[in-house]
């Protein structure tokens, strides 16, 4: 099993968050420096919508028979969804004995969970042959464990807002900046619309460090078009594609940071992927993306055998108000049937800010304590919270089920 070894990782350092690269860079050398032997490197910041983006550069990548390593945070089931390696998740046991090594390497001496695995994760890229590698910052960006590839072949940030506040500082300014520290001198930027005040400062670092910025709106932008499919600009050219596999309005949006990441791999020197992809390449990655949770309809399992004819159950793990404001745009469209919500969340999110935009829509809520969290919110305030947005029928929980 998997979960000794976790544990023991989780405990080598008193503190949940504690943002510094010295750790991992120490930790890095004595490993021999497996971060300076991977294949070209893809660098993604942002406050929503990494997940995504990151999964749709993945399948437009494969749809070009491309091997692709990831890294992303957190997981949803298996602790291995973080570190996948040549477009393979790795069983527990190989996963262990990584773990492991790294563990010894290290010594016991003090470092964070996602700086350890951070660290295996390089290494395990750095054994297996592959194309590309795509890293997913795990908060902020400038002194984030994975901020530590020097010269990555492109960065990307993904919309800007207020979360983690209590890390990253208190304005959109403040936050952008910390997230354009993954920005490398003379590398692209791939750059989502941002609020003024983010993108200001992205816009500063960038032009600090001669970083080309690849601007959604301006070089780039994506649409849906009227048939359902997705609508794509690059330059001055429109490109008509199937709608994303993924579901609602930001996918939109995230597919267009995709596809003009893609674009730009294909404009490096020399070229990461195909410099001009099929659109029928284009649109076989659009449509095979997968990453659950995200507006995700559940169709089988004791959830679902478990709801009344004519139900449906979606799992969204959206934890901000920007996040909120995007779930709710796509609930204002459905109008065929009542909608009920079961709500969880944790004493450092903004209960208020997720609740005000998505109340309008919801007929019913259930809340539910997380958990095994320790910070989770109880049921009985996360159900007064609703009923102060306007929610008359919110009620506590026992249990998901």
């Amino acid at each position: 099993m998997i979960e000794p070894v976790l544990a023991r990782l989780a405990g080598l350092h008193p503190k949940v968050i504690d943002l510094s690269l010295a750790r991992v860079e120490r930790l890095l050398a004595d490993l021999g420096a497996p971060h300076e032997r991977l294949p070209p490197v893809v660098h993604v910041a942002g406050t929503n919508g990494k997940g995504s983006t990151v999964a749709t550069l993945r399948a437009l990548a494969e749809a070009q028979g491309r091997r692709v390593h990831v890294y992303t945070s957190p997981h949803l089931v298996r602790f291995a969804e973080r570190i996948r390696v040549a477009g393979q998740l790795p069983d527990d046991a190989r996963l262990r004995a990584l773990l492991e090594e790294v563990e010894r390497v290290n010594d016991g001496r003090p470092v964070t969970f996602f700086e350890i695995t951070t660290a295996a994760a390089f290494l395990a890229f750095a054994r297996a042959p592959a194309d590309l590698c795509i890293l997913e910052t795990g908060l902020g960006g400038r002194l984030d464990a994975s901020n530590v590839v020097a010269r990555p072949a492109l960065t990307l940030i993904t919309p800007v807002a207020l979360d983690h506040q209590q890390y990253l500082g208190d304005s959109l300014g403040a936050i952008a900046a910390e997230k354009a520290g993954i920005l490398k001198a003379g590398v692209p930027c791939v750059l989502a619309r941002q609020p003024a005040e983010a993108r200001a400062a992205v816009a500063a670092r960038a032009a600090a460090l001669g970083a080309p910025l690849i601007e959604e709106g301006v070089d780039f932008e994506s649409r849906p078009a009227p048939d359902g499919g997705l609508l794509f600009r690059h330059g001055d050219a429109w490109t008509a594609l199937p709608p994303p596999a993924l579901v609602g309005a930001v996918q939109v949006q995230n597919a267009g940071l995709a596809l003009a990441a893609a674009l730009a791999l294909g404009a490096t020197r020399p070229p990461v992927l195909d410099p001009a992809p099929a659109p029928a390449t284009l649109g076989r990655g659009l449509t095979t993306v997968d990453w659950p949770a995200r507006l995700h309809r559940l169709r089988a399992g004791p959830l679902v055998e478990s709801l009344p004819d004519g139900w449906d159950i979606w799992l969204d793990g959206g934890h901000n108000p920007h996040a909120a404001q995007a779930l709710a745009a796509h609930l204002a469209g459905w109008g065929d049937r009542p909608l009920g919500m079961v709500f969880g969340m944790i004493s450092t999110k903004d209960v208020d800010g997720v609740l005000a935009p998505l109340a309008p829509h919801v007929a019913a809520l259930r809340a539910v304590t997380i958990l095994d969290e320790p910070l989770a919110l109880p049921a009985e305030t996360l159900a007064a919270a609703a009923r102060a947005h306007g929610v008359a029928q919110a009620a506590a929980a026992a249990s998901l089920e």
